[in-house]
């Protein structure tokens, strides 16, 4: 169910109907579902949380149908904005190596030139002075989306998670968003199958590093939902090569912050009881086929950069050597047990003491995109204290 009408005339004509449907219709039997006990509301959330979960599934459902909405910033050009500055960021052929110049070559995707957007700190330039002040460090986001959709301009639907993250500690005031390249399929041309993000999250990582002067012990990779995945992609990468001799890599971050992170692209989870199939109020869809692209479903059940979070034994993902993590889960969200499954393995590799695992009861995915979510300030507090 990846962009079905997301050319014109159908789009029109589908959301033609489905507005006014939604609207009229589909909202106001949802205020007297909600107003009981009811499958639609689980017994800890308010009458109008409920409400709001169910609208923004239907919204959720209809972005993946219709491809979003609007016109929304891509990897062509710096769209101009007032709370964050874009720049252009070089792409790294020359940083290329092993499985991923294997991989790219089978998908027919290279390294490019792509945007990239500063967010500072109220009071902060968005852009860091240069040199960078000694001890400063800095987020580099990977937007969450399917990888399919949305966009690290500050006009995307997860641009309030930078927004908050910037604002948790003096010394990490700034944050740079990564443009990556999006994946499509059927009906919308087959464009930027695995690993064009990674191939893209690299680009971002070395700019920070080699461009603008971060130290790598200075730099919080982060990401929510398969920005997490990509942010995960991209530490595995640094660490399994960095003593490689025929590129030479920066160093891993000192941080990972993981945000309700896409770790199982397989069905590996999809047993009866999981998360994945009892947590139905959650919002999410399955988009993993347009990231796969030509290497098919079969690479999630295989491939550790994919499915680092799998059960299946043919994903033989170790994290040692893996930087500091923060990872936070939803009780009420689908991706439920396959995080729980990433922190345990996180866990048996790096040690406790390097893996803080936060749950927020009740709560279903990536809430942290939507200031309006009740659990949003204890979680926030909690990567606060983490990050003191």
């Amino acid at each position: 169910m990846v962009h079905e009408y997301s050319k014109q005339p159908w789009k029109g004509l589908y959301l033609a109907f489905e507005v006014p449907a939604t609207l009229l219709v589909r909202l106001p039997v949802w205020a007297v579902i909600c107003a009981l006990p009811s499958v639609l509301r689980r017994s800890t959330w308010s009458w109008r949380h409920a409400i709001a979960l169910a609208l923004l599934r239907r919204v959720s459902t209809t972005a993946a149908l219709v491809g979003g909405f609007g016109v929304v910033p891509d990897y062509r050009a710096i769209t101009p904005a007032k709370d964050a500055e874009g720049v252009w960021i070089d792409g790294v052929p020359h940083l290329v190596t092993a499985e991923l110049k294997v991989w790219s070559t089978l998908s027919g995707v290279e390294s490019i030139r792509i945007p990239g957007y500063w967010f500072g700190k109220k009071g902060f330039s968005h852009v860091p002075s240069s040199p960078v002040q000694p001890g400063e460090k800095v987020f580099i986001f990977f937007h969450g989306g399917g990888y399919t959709l949305e966009c690290a301009h500050p006009v995307g639907g997860t641009a309030n998670i930078v927004r908050a993250l910037i604002e948790l500690n003096p010394h990490t005031p700034r944050a740079l968003s990564v443009e990556y390249r999006l994946s499509s399929a059927h009906p919308s041309p087959d464009r930027h199958p695995f690993p064009t993000a990674l191939l893209d999250a690299l680009a971002g990582y070395n700019y920070l590093v080699n461009v603008v002067g971060y130290s790598p012990c200075d730099i919080v990779a982060a990401g929510d939902s398969a920005g997490a995945n990509l942010a995960l992609a991209l530490v595995r990468y640094l660490v399994e090569h960095r003593s490689a001799n025929e590129v030479s890599l920066p160093g891993p971050p000192g941080h990972l912050l993981l945000l309700s992170p896409w770790a199982d692209l397989s069905d590996s989870h999809d047993t009866p009881g999981s998360s994945s199939l009892t947590n139905t109020l959650d919002f999410l869809d399955d988009l993993a086929k347009a990231f796969l692209g030509p290497h098919g479903l079969g690479m999630a059940s295989c491939n550790r950069y994919i499915s680092p979070a799998s059960l299946y034994p043919s994903v033989v993902a170790r994290f040692n050597g893996f930087p500091r993590t923060f990872i936070t889960a939803g009780g009420a969200e689908r991706l439920l047990d396959q995080i729980r499954t990433l922190k345990d393995k996180m866990v048996a590799d790096m040690g406790a003491d390097k893996v803080t695992y936060y749950e927020a009861t009740d709560t279903t995915h990536d809430w942290l995109a939507f200031p309006w979510d009740p659990a949003c300030p204890a979680t926030l507090t909690a990567i606060q204290q983490w990050l003191a």
